[in-house]
């Protein structure tokens, strides 16, 4: 029976929402391969976690092991090195988040497995995997397809796969012991301590409505009138990269490739133009609005309604309305 395995993101006790993502994509694919549907969990007393899972996948193989406590790509490469070696499974999926991305290919060199990163989509033509990539920062949509083998790992891009509600699959729970490889002078790369940046007003990522500020906006007086909008409509303020740089609001408010990917239920864009590193970070939101003056906007090819019109005109008025039914 072919196997696809998920490898588990955990961080200070909690599974990461990629976990989810990649196990929504995982069981589309299992389905469609006739293939069992494996997560596999490290770390240490994590049972609780575990259960968290067994909704979502055939099989939950569990490695308990102090040494696993925290992520350090040495030891989770030890264990997977054995893991996959042993097991084979047609296609790993890992997340393409600063613990993947420190794993995956080291892992895919040793092995000596086809890896392809930074994934918006998979599939099988076949025997042979087929990707889909970003590339130019967004710009370009790549399909490639990788050499055939019995084995591949994948790393996907968070916030490209909505989180399913499915039925469960009542999963088991398999604990594996720790490999002999797994020692403890691991010396290459050590665990020092988990720090936690200083955490911003808000959490953009988290929000189920976005109003996003863009160069439009022509001054940093006026970026009050966005955000009181952003207020009526019970949302957060965001903006694209340029309002960064003029320093008009904090980094932890940017969307796209060099700030953050959302994926609220509305995105409200206000004078943002839609440059392709915009766009990556917001083009899976639910409902995308666009206000420009500009009728060519590329953000408009992004939208799903648009208004051509001016937005200090539009913004206060709409402001007013919504303000106005709520009472």
């Amino acid at each position: 029976m072919k196997e696809l395995l998920v490898l588990a993101e955990h961080r200070q006790g909690d599974l990461r929402d990629i976990t989810f993502e990649m196990l929504t994509k995982g069981r589309e694919l299992s389905q469609a391969l006739n293939a069992d549907l494996t997560v596999l969990l490290l770390g240490h007393n994590v049972k609780g976690i575990a259960k968290k899972l067994t909704d979502r996948a055939k099989r939950v193989l569990v490695v308990d092991d102090e040494r696993l406590r925290n992520f350090n790509a040495e030891g989770y490469q030890r264990v997977l090195s054995h893991l996959l070696s042993e097991r084979k499974p047609l296609l790993t999926l890992v997340g393409h988040t600063a613990f993947g991305v420190d794993l995956a290919p080291s892992l895919a060199a040793e092995l000596d497995i086809p890896l392809a990163t930074d994934c918006i989509n998979l599939g099988f033509e076949g025997e042979k995997l087929v990707v889909f990539r970003q590339v130019y920062e967004g710009k370009v949509n790549v399909r490639a397809s990788l050499r055939k083998s019995e084995s591949y790992i994948v790393t996907l891009r968070p916030a490209t796969f909505e989180i399913e509600e499915v039925k469960p699959l009542g999963g088991e729970i398999v604990e594996i012991p720790s490999p002999p490889s797994l020692s403890d002078d691991m010396s290459y790369k050590r665990f020092i301590e988990y720090y936690q940046p200083p955490a911003g007003d808000v959490d953009i990522t988290a929000a189920d409505i976005i109003v996003a500020v863009g160069r439009g906006i022509r001054d940093v007086e006026n970026v009050p009138v966005v955000e009181k909008l952003a207020k009526a409509f019970g949302g957060v303020l965001a903006c694209s990269r340029p309002i960064v740089d003029k320093g008009w609001l904090p980094s932890d408010r940017q969307v796209g490739a060099s700030g953050k990917t959302v994926k609220p239920k509305l995105y409200l864009a206000v004078g943002i133009s839609g440059q392709f590193q915009h766009i990556s970070g917001m083009r899976s939101s639910d409902l995308i609005i666009a206000i420009n003056k500009d009728s060519k906007a590329p953000i408009f090819r992004t939208a799903d309604y648009g208004v051509v019109e001016d937005l200090f005109k539009v913004v206060p008025a709409l402001t007013d309305r919504i303000l106005e039914e709520k009472g």
